[in-house]
């Protein structure tokens, strides 16, 4: 690494999921996943989750932006960009429709072979997560989700197929996408598409949390086991959310607490790097008389597999405040804070707290770091002539480069890649909309799939392949 750049094989580029941009979602033997139950929303009202496919309302995540039918145009739009990296996930429910069954749908393997290719051909290395928010439909109607130890095993056959099939193309894996998004575990939409779970009545929400969560972190391990025993050289990570959780103010009550909130957001990490659970968790699971089923097999599988990097994705900081209670609880907890600015959709932009996010996980966890999003929602406008002048955009990824830089040059962090997110406009995870746009390159469709689907470049995607091209040194 020379001075004010980055190391020479760092690895530009971007990152989609397959429920959010391949649409197709009946196509090749593909099964239903949770996603597929998820209507559209909006910054004021959220997303619904149906138990059947409603007439009346409209699933965005069917269409997606019909990456399956245009996959070799966007790579190649992503290569001429100068990608060196491109992250997405493996639908499950395309390799094994209802998640149970004995051998894979070979119609879905046979996409991703055909996408890991189009990569290859233009020396772009795949990023692939295993589990981003699209579980086979049939694990949650027939087993209830990860409350049940059983989808450790259905998940470990998924992974080993995936290994096995594609450890010659991708080389750079995660588990499951922001597993640690279930910590708010009241917010019952971030608990279904990280594990399936529907709350019953009398349910004890933040045990039966940490019960799915458990299992997830088992099988986590044992993917890692399972993968670095087909392929040795494959680096299999972890993939958290990281927002950062200041104190709102330096009272030592606040300082504690959004310490302690930390901790919660972030054990996950805890577990899948150092191969333990924390010692003040093991105290909450005791003091609440919590019997998980957490066995002694499980506590070797923990500590012997352990991931090879922490993937993570940065869009915001959050502020807490210490009311009457030390357990963090998301939904009430969080303030404003009067040093950052929002976005439309309420989401503080914190550039700082990036490099702050980089020291804190160097410092805790020893292990590389790997930006796999990062990025900015966004209203953008499509001119008569087919540009977006999205200087905003350009902007915030400036801004937050220039604090990832000072992390690497000046802090020593050891940074693998920057994969900003929906490097390609897609559904919107968190709304379902289109129109909350966060791409390089500008898709054609509403936010009900209207549209005549044409890619046009952003001014961002030039400005971007200018940054990819100088390594980071080029940032005007």
């Amino acid at each position: 690494m020379t001075n004010n750049t980055f190391k020479p094989d760092f690895l530009w580029g971007g990152a989609v999921a397959a429920h959010q941009l391949e649409g197709a979602y009946r196509e090749d033997g593909k099964g239903l996943s949770i996603a597929d139950f998820l209507t559209l929303g909006n910054a004021n009202k959220p997303r619904r989750l149906t138990d059947t496919i409603e007439d009346e309302e409209y699933y965005p995540n069917h269409h997606g932006i019909d990456f399956y039918h245009y996959y070799k145009e966007d790579i190649k739009l992503m290569a001429e960009m100068g990608f060196k990296a491109f992250r997405t996930s493996i639908a499950w429910s395309r390799i094994f429709p209802n998640g149970d069954e004995d051998q894979p749908n070979e119609a879905g393997l046979a996409f991703y072979d055909k996408v890991f290719n189009e990569c290859r051909k233009y020396n772009i290395e795949s990023v692939v997560t295993l589990s981003h928010f699209e579980m086979p439909y049939h694990l949650v109607k027939e087993y209830g989700g990860w409350s049940n130890r059983k989808l450790i095993d259905f998940f470990s056959r998924y992974a080993r197929v995936c290994f096995e099939r594609y450890h010659n193309k991708v080389k750079y894996w995660m588990t499951f996408n922001e597993i640690n998004n279930q910590a708010n575990y009241e917010n019952e939409l971030s608990v279904y598409e990280n594990s399936g779970i529907k709350y019953q009545t009398g349910d004890n929400k933040e045990q039966k949390m940490y019960q799915a969560a458990h299992y997830e972190l088992v099988a986590s391990a044992q993917a890692v086991q399972i993968g670095h025993a087909i392929d040795p050289s494959l680096k299999i990570g972890a993939m958290l959310a990281f927002c950062p959780i200041y104190p709102n103010s330096p009272k030592p009550e606040d300082v504690l607490f959004a310490n302690r909130a930390m901790d919660s957001r972030l054990y996950f990490g805890d577990v899948q790097v150092n191969g333990t659970y924390p010692n003040w968790l093991q105290a909450r699971f005791r003091n609440n008389n919590w019997d998980l089923d957490i066995t002694s097999n499980d506590l070797e599988i923990l500590q012997k597999d352990t991931v090879d990097y922490i993937g993570f994705s940065y869009y915001m900081s959050f502020d807490a405040k210490y009311s009457d209670h030390l357990d963090y609880r998301e939904n009430e907890d969080l303030v404003a804070n009067p040093y950052v600015k929002v976005n439309d959709w309420g989401w503080q932009i914190d550039p700082v707290g990036l490099r702050y996010a980089l020291n804190w996980m160097t410092t805790r966890w020893h292990k590389p770091l790997f930006i796999v999003e990062n990025g900015l929602g966004a209203y953008d406008k499509l001119t008569d002539d087919h540009k977006v002048h999205d200087t905003y955009r350009i902007a915030y990824l400036r801004n937050h480069i220039e604090e990832m830089k000072k992390a690497v040059v000046d802090d020593g962090v050891d940074l693998m890649g920057y994969l900003p997110w929906g490097c390609i406009d897609l559904v919107s995870a968190s709304t379902g909309e289109m129109k909350k746009r966060y791409g390089f390159i500008y898709v054609d469709e509403d936010d009900y799939g209207h549209g005549s689907l044409k890619r046009y470049k952003k001014d961002s995607y030039y400005w971007y392949k200018k940054v990819i091209e100088s390594n980071g040194s080029d940032l005007s």
